[in-house]
């Protein structure tokens, strides 16, 4: 699977993951919002049937909490996996 990078004709392909692994993993924001850059995932979030539907991310510096949907962390236009 691949996305369309901005204006260009390149394609970027999507990071594969398996939702049920994303606990305590780290992520770096390829745009960082108010100097917070580095994340890790702190908790799954999981539907009636036990399926992941999110996940909370906190910042490493700030400690902030943030729910985002998990498929979001497949975008490497907004998230890397590890801290770069």
């Amino acid at each position: 699977m691949a996305q369309k990078r901005g204006d260009s004709s390149i394609l970027v392909p999507m990071i594969r993951l398996n939702p049920e692994k994303l606990h305590l993993s780290k992520w770096t924001a390829t745009s960082p919002v108010r100097k917070e850059k580095h994340f890790i995932v702190t908790a799954l979030i999981r539907d009636e049937q036990e399926t992941v539907v999110a996940c909370l991310i906190e910042a490493v510096h700030s400690r902030k909490p943030r729910k985002i949907d998990w498929r979001e962390l497949k975008d490497p236009e907004k998230w890397q996996q590890g801290w770069r």
